[in-house]
């Protein structure tokens, strides 16, 4: 099997080898391997990443957006899920007046982001 190395394929298209792996960890493309495991980018490939380079200049967006956009479409639990959240309207949580619903999420948010927290190392007086 013809192709470049990861290393000849990063100077060809001014991706990093590490950029070359986390790509292909993202699924947006997939190198053969040589009978000894190493990566072998063919015609294919380098065109795909030319035109991934030209996607991401033309619509200003990033890897993980493209990745993100690739789960969607292979992930059809996720693209339900994320349709469902574009479809969901907000409702007041019953029992909440509408006038303490904003302090309510405030205090919400407040109390998950502190469950997140590490615990803090504090000194001990001697």
């Amino acid at each position: 099997m013809e192709g470049l190395t990861i290393n000849q394929a990063a100077e060809t298209t001014g991706w990093s080898p590490r950029m070359l792996r986390y790509i292909e960890s993202a699924g947006l493309i997939g190198p053969a391997r040589n009978a000894s495991g190493y990566r072998l980018y063919g015609a294919a490939e380098l065109q795909r990443l030319r035109t991934l380079r030209e996607l991401l200049g033309e619509f200003d967006c990033g890897l993980s957006d493209i990745a993100f956009a690739e789960r969607l479409r292979s992930d059809s639990e996720l693209s339900a899920a994320v349709e469902r959240w574009f479809e969901e309207r907000p409702t007041r949580p019953e029992g909440v007046d509408s006038s303490d619903w904003l302090r309510w999420e405030q205090v919400k948010h407040e109390r998950l982001l502190a469950l997140t927290e590490k615990p803090r190392l504090t000194e001990t007086p001697a």
